[in-house]
């Protein structure tokens, strides 16, 4: 179940959610080169990647901030972007410019600090915006629950886009964190399923007050929890290309 748009469109240009896209672009393509060299790529995330273990002994503090620029791969990097893309620009639209930046780098501290709690001596390095971003999906999850989000559901060989309220959508993500988290050895490296978890935690919890403002529960029910603006409506173009038909030969 893959998101690929909601029908939320915002009022105004999300600068700064394009900005933090072309930030992790930008610095994943200024370490690219070192991706297949693994004795390079090692001594780039110590220096610049969250390690619990060294966090815990009261070093590079600095890598709560700068981990969540950094990418493990192509496919790494474009997943979260999309998730960025998608649900960035409606917070972005509710908060404001600057506080939604304040909002976002402290998801992703907070992710980080969780995956610490989680193993606080593991020597694994954490990267990605996944944490940052994680906290844009539970903020979105209170303020919007019932926008429609377009899922792609791959089951084998079937493929099928979806609309889905997002409740449903980031409430399966993340018991999905959950779950990894309860299942897997944190230390051990792979995803962070905690940072994940603790980021949407956060993000939750700092979107409170804003919701508090709206109106809380009563904002719910003026809303019916769906964004308080015409949803966006696609439609699917049918191709130009056109069909050959069937021929007979004798």
């Amino acid at each position: 179940m893959f998101p690929i748009r909601d029908h939320n469109p915002s009022g105004r240009t999300p600068v700064v959610t394009y900005a933090l896209m072309a930030a992790n672009i930008g610095i994943f393509l200024s370490y690219a080169g070192l991706l297949g060299d693994g004795r390079m790529l090692e001594a780039f995330f110590y220096d610049w990647a969250m390690t619990p273990a060294r966090l815990m002994t009261g070093e590079a503090a600095h890598t709560l901030l700068t981990s969540m620029f950094l990418h493990g791969g192509l496919l790494h990097l474009a997943g979260n972007m999309l998730f960025l893309f998608i649900f960035g620009d409606n917070m972005e639209d509710e908060m404001g410019h600057v506080p939604f930046l304040g909002f976002y780098l402290a998801s992703g501290i907070g992710a980080a600090l969780a995956q610490t709690l989680a193993a606080p001596w593991s020597d694994v390095p954490m990267v990605g915006a996944s944490g940052a971003i994680a906290g844009v999906m539970g903020g979105y999850l209170l303020m919007f629950p019932r926008a429609r989000v377009d899922v792609l559901i791959i089951l084998v060989i079937f493929f099928k886009v979806l609309p889905v309220p997002a409740w449903l959508m980031l409430g399966v993500w993340f018991a999905l964190q959950l779950f990894g988290g309860v299942g897997a050895d944190a230390a051990a490296g792979g995803v962070a399923y905690w940072a994940h978890s603790g980021g949407f935690f956060v993000g939750l919890v700092l979107t409170l007050p804003l919701w508090l403002r709206r109106g809380g529960p009563g904002y719910w029910r003026r809303t019916q929890g769906e964004p308080p603006h015409p949803e966006a409506r696609y439609r699917w173009r049918p191709s130009r290309v056109p069909r050959a038909g069937r021929r007979w030969r004798r």
